[in-house]
């Protein structure tokens, strides 16, 4: 079984979402023999937004890391997508690697009847941090669109481990990150 591990945050060791995202996958490995795990840190080493060079083929490192990360995520049984919440949406980071992965005729595909999610099968567990308290909220543009992305793919294991209301005080963060934590799903596959 593999598990891709996908870091976002720009606030390196004081990052809620890299302390959730590590310890979900700890669980994992506690819990599954023999887990393959590949990292990928998007604010380390981001990749390219898509531009007209980066589309039309013009620029090959891009067109190179982008095959890799395609591989990553089509190899993946389980996604593990650290998502803090910037400016009320995801990092620029995170949704320049959703663009590699979300691609016609590898990850989806249009019919007469509407789209077709090619990437099925898969589960995905996204650690949310926010300052404030969004979700569910009018303003949640977080948790939609991440259900919405996945699941235009085919994806509809979507879970979210939340740490909200982090800015308020130390106190609030504290217990914030202990009560995901302690939401952190077990994880239910079987090893294929």
């Amino acid at each position: 079984m593999k598990l891709l591990h996908i870091d976002s945050s720009a606030l390196a060791d004081n990052s809620v979402t890299r302390q959730l995202t590590a310890a979900i996958v700890a669980r994992w490995q506690d819990s599954v023999p023999g887990l393959e795990v590949t990292y990928r840190d998007l604010d380390a080493e981001p990749l390219a937004h898509l531009t007209g060079a980066v589309l039309g083929g013009g620029d090959s490192a891009a067109a190179q890391a982008g095959e890799l990360t395609m591989q990553q995520f089509l190899d993946a049984d389980v996604i593990v997508v650290g998502a803090p919440r910037y400016n009320f949406g995801i990092p620029s980071t995170l949704k320049a690697w959703i663009d590699r992965v979300a691609v016609a005729g590898r990850t989806f595909k249009y019919t007469e009847n509407g789209p077709i999610g090619l990437a099925g099968g898969k589960q995905v567990i996204v650690a949310e941090a926010s300052g404030g308290e969004y979700a569910g909220t009018a303003i949640d543009f977080v948790t939609p669109y991440l259900k919405q992305v996945f699941g235009f793919l085919g994806i509809t294991d979507v879970e979210f481990v939340r740490a909200e209301r982090i800015a308020y005080s130390a106190q609030h963060r504290s217990d914030a990150i202990e009560a995901a934590l302690a939401s952190i799903p077990a994880p239910l596959r079987e090893a294929a």
